[in-house]
């Protein structure tokens, strides 16, 4: 399947495989390629310039982000083997509003000295128990690093039948305040988890990544503007944001539109956040050419390329430009589990475990191929090839984990601490503020 890079930074394209079917559209794709280019060797304009301070501080008011972040307190809940080596442990830390994260940490049997951590965020209904979950923690930590999932808001632990696929925060009373501390509270678990990563021994605070799925893109978009610590970030299925009366504006109020829509006052929102990604490191916009969830036929290459010479005038030369990838005849998937994501991680956290020549060598599967072999379920949306069942990962017999085994409480213990847990606990917390504000 081709892939069209686009990297600024060198001038040059950083690779299109040309290798195998697939490719849509190439000549669209070859001429933005080719704009992209000349755009970035032109250099940046000298106009505008990033109001770090005033902007950062403006996107936590308007999502109610905490500042600082709430304590971390982490929490051990038992673990167990994965296979010879890859170990896993059930852990729990701190969020917002004293709600706390049940979470999956991936790691290596006999780790390195210092190994990079990870942080995979997900998609819409999605939590520790979605199979890209799963299986991007045993990939990672059979690379050498520490990976670490968890649950959603409202999903899976934190789901008051603690069940998962619910989509239960749709369901929430849709309210522009409801939806400005929804996304904050989902981008506040995404900087907890690089918290919670950072602070762990074994793991190098300096070469930590978050790769965010779909509606996780969203998440971490907004969490890697705010933060001004270095990680890298992959956007998979996302990342394509654009301005008012738009898709993002549009689409899923309570998770997306209201939270976008409140973020006016950046001006042109998308090179905004994006110059902020640039001043914290390294990011990677990865979407397919005919997904129509995020709107790629009108939000695809020619929108990219437009946006990177805006976020340059922004910028100035500073910082690291973001990168974007489109995948030829994609649709909706997690990419950051195919072979040309995991390269673009192996040069930016080096890790432990793999070199560029053994991925390139690693062979790979179509996920329908691999949920049939192990007995997963993808469900009736994830069937789809141009959905999970269509996504290529790079394959090393990856086994399918037990829900039991994924999961940190008994249900005695959960119902014990359900109240911190819940999405359902929280949402009365900020129906109840909000009558107390208009009252």
């Amino acid at each position: 399947m081709a892939r069209l890079w686009a990297n600024p930074r060198g001038c040059t394209r950083d690779a299109l495989d040309a290798g195998g079917g697939g490719a849509s559209r190439p000549g669209l794709f070859l001429a933005a390629a080719l704009l992209l280019m000349v755009a970035a060797c032109s250099g940046p304009s000298p106009a505008g310039g990033v109001k770090v301070g005033e902007w950062r501080a403006g996107i936590r008011q308007a999502l109610t982000i905490p500042d600082p972040l709430p304590p971390l307190d982490p929490l051990f809940h038992g673990g167990f083997d994965v296979d010879a080596t890859v170990v896993a442990q059930r852990v729990s830390y701190g969020s917002a509003s004293g709600m706390r994260v049940p979470a999956i940490l991936y790691l290596p049997r006999h780790p390195a000295a210092k190994i990079p951590g990870l942080l995979i965020v997900p998609g819409h209904g999605g939590d520790k128990y979605a199979w890209y979950a799963s299986y991007a923690g045993v990939l990672y930590a059979r690379a050498g690093a520490a990976v670490l999932t968890y649950d959603l808001v409202g999903e899976g632990e934190r789901n008051a039948q603690r069940a998962s696929h619910t989509n239960s925060h749709d369901r929430i009373e849709p309210i522009p305040e409801a939806g400005r501390h929804l996304a904050g509270w989902m981008a506040t678990d995404v900087m907890q988890g690089v918290s919670y990563l950072r602070q762990r021994s074994e793991v190098d605070p300096g070469r930590v990544a978050v790769l965010g799925y779909s509606l996780g893109s969203f998440s971490a978009a907004l969490a890697g503007a705010v933060d001004p610590r270095p990680w890298v970030c992959v956007l998979a299925a996302g990342g394509n944001l654009d301005g008012s009366g738009g898709h993002w504006e549009s689409s899923r109020p309570l998770c997306q539109g209201f939270a976008y829509g409140s973020l006016r006052f950046l001006g042109d929102r998308p090179a905004a956040l994006y110059a902020l990604h640039a001043l914290r490191g390294p990011t990677l916009v990865v979407m397919g050419s005919e997904d129509q969830v995020i709107s790629v036929k009108n939000l695809g290459a020619l929108h990219m390329i437009d946006l990177q010479e805006r976020v340059g005038r922004i910028l100035e030369g500073r910082g690291r430009m973001f990168q974007w990838r489109i995948v030829p005849g994609a649709g909706h998937q997690p990419f950051f589990v195919d072979r040309l994501v995991a390269s673009w991680l192996e040069r930016q956290l080096d890790f432990p475990g793999w070199t560029q020549d053994d991925i390139a060598s690693m062979p790979e599967v179509f996920i329908r191929d691999w949920a049939r072999d192990a007995g997963v379920d993808l469900g009736r949306m994830g069937r789809q090839d141009d959905r999970d069942a269509g996504t290529r990962a790079l394959s090393l017999s990856i086994p399918s984990l037990s829900r039991e085994q994924l999961t940190l409480f008994t249900l005695p213990e959960w119902e014990a601490q359900k109240d911190r847990l819940v999405m359902d606990v929280w949402v009365r917390q900020v129906l109840a503020q909000r009558k107390i504000a208009a009252h």
